[in-house]
C-alpha cells in the first residue's frame, strides 16, 4: 500500500497544471484599429517628411487581419508557443493638399496610392512555474518581421503629366522575450495574460516591437473552444538606405478571436 501511495502521489505531482493544454491550435483574426505614421529624411536630415495613412490617404482604421498560434509542452513545465499575424492596408486617393514623403512632393490635385503590408511571426521555448490553477511562464526566442510599403502618385499640370514613387520591401530577425500567465477557474473557463517584446539596434531593418494580450477561453467540448482577447501592438521601425532614412510607426489595437483545438 505505501509502495501504491507513492506511486500515485509521484503521478499527480508530475500532472501538468489545469491551465495549461498538452497541444493547442488557434485560428483567428485580429480585428485592429490602427494610426500608422511613414516618415522620411535625408541622411543628416534636414528634409523631412512624414505620411499619416489614415488621416492623409484615408486608410481604414479598422479591419480584420488573419492570425495563427499554436502551443506545445514538452513535459509538464516547458514547451515551444508560436504566433503568426498579417496586417495589410492598400488605398487610392485624389489629394487636395501636398504630401513629402522620401523626397518626393506630391502636389495638390495629385492621384496617391498608398499601400502597406505588414508581418509578424515568433517561435519561443517556455518555461512555466507552477502546477495548481495559476502558473506564470517566462520564454526566450525569435521574431521575424517583414515591412512591405509603398507610394505612387501622378499629377497632371498643362498637359504635362509627373510620377513619383518610393517604396521598401525588408525584413529581419530580432531576440524576443515572452511573459505569460494563464488561469484556470474549472475545465470549461480560463484567463491569460500574454506580453512580448522584441528589440533590435543593428542592421538596415531595426527596432522595436512591443504586444500585450489578455483573454479569456471557454471550451464546449473536451477538444474545442472559443478564445477571445484584446491586443496592444506598438511597432516602431527603422530603416536606413543609401541616400536617406525612412521609418514605420504603426499601432494596432483591438480585439482577437480564435477557435482554439487542443489534444
Amino acid at each position: 500500500m505505501l509502495v501504491a501511495g507513492l506511486l500515485v502521489s509521484g503521478t499527480v505531482a508530475a500532472q501538468h497544471s489545469p491551465a495549461l493544454d498538452r497541444a493547442s491550435i488557434w485560428i483567428g483574426a485580429y480585428d485592429s484599429g490602427s494610426d500608422t505614421t511613414l516618415r522620411a529624411s535625408n541622411r543628416d536630415g534636414s528634409a523631412y517628411g512624414d505620411v499619416n495613412l489614415e488621416d492623409d490617404l484615408g486608410f481604414s482604421k479598422r479591419a480584420w487581419s488573419p492570425r495563427l498560434r499554436a502551443d506545445v509542452l514538452i513535459g509538464d513545465s516547458q514547451g515551444f508557443s508560436f504566433d503568426y499575424y498579417r496586417y495589410r492596408r492598400e488605398r487610392s486617393k485624389t489629394l487636395s493638399d501636398s504630401i513629402t514623403y522620401e523626397g518626393n512632393t506630391y502636389e495638390a490635385q495629385a492621384s496617391v496610392r498608398g499601400k502597406l503590408g505588414f508581418d509578424f511571426g515568433s517561435a519561443a521555448y517556455r518555461w512555466w512555474i507552477g502546477h495548481g490553477n495559476d502558473v506564470f511562464g517566462i520564454g526566450l526566442g525569435a521574431g521575424y518581421y517583414r515591412v512591405d510599403a509603398s507610394i505612387r502618385g501622378q499629377a497632371s499640370v498643362n498637359g504635362q503629366t509627373a510620377q513619383a514613387e518610393s517604396s521598401t520591401d525588408e525584413s529581419a530577425w530580432a531576440p524576443l522575450l515572452q511573459l505569460g500567465w494563464r488561469h484556470a477557474f474549472n475545465d470549461r473557463w480560463r484567463m491569460y495574460l500574454n506580453a512580448s517584446g522584441v528589440k533590435k539596434n543593428g542592421g538596415n531593418l531595426y527596432g522595436h516591437i512591443y504586444n500585450a494580450a489578455l483573454g479569456v477561453q471557454w471550451f464546449a467540448t473536451k477538444h474545442f473552444g472559443i478564445s477571445a482577447e484584446y491586443d496592444i501592438n506598438r511597432i516602431r521601425l527603422h530603416q536606413r538606405h543609401d541616400a536617406y532614412n525612412d521609418s514605420l510607426d504603426l499601432k494596432l489595437d483591438g480585439p482577437s478571436v480564435f477557435a482554439t483545438f487542443r489534444f
